[in-house]
């Protein structure tokens, strides 16, 4: 090997890592068009959906649960 062809090896090497190393800072660059921390926006889909509703013996059972903790509370006082 001759000192030209050396020299042009050496040069493709400085030129893989220097993408190499571009990719890699490149890595924890913030994407353009991400959004940052917080809440996200419901989309138009989520805004659509029914309410969930209980069936009336459901609401029974919860409303007497709820009478008896009221009336334990009153005991209580």
């Amino acid at each position: 090997m001759n000192l030209e062809q050396i020299l042009s090896a050496i040069d493709d090497q400085i030129r893989k890592l220097q993408q190499a190393r571009a990719m890699l800072t490149d890595v924890g660059a913030p994407i353009a068009g991400k959004r940052g921390p917080g809440r996200p926006k419901k989309i138009a889909s989520e805004r659509l959906t029914k309410k969930r509703v209980l069936s009336p013996e459901a609401r029974a059972r919860i409303a007497a649960a709820q009478k008896k903790r009221w009336a334990a509370a009153k005991k209580t006082k």
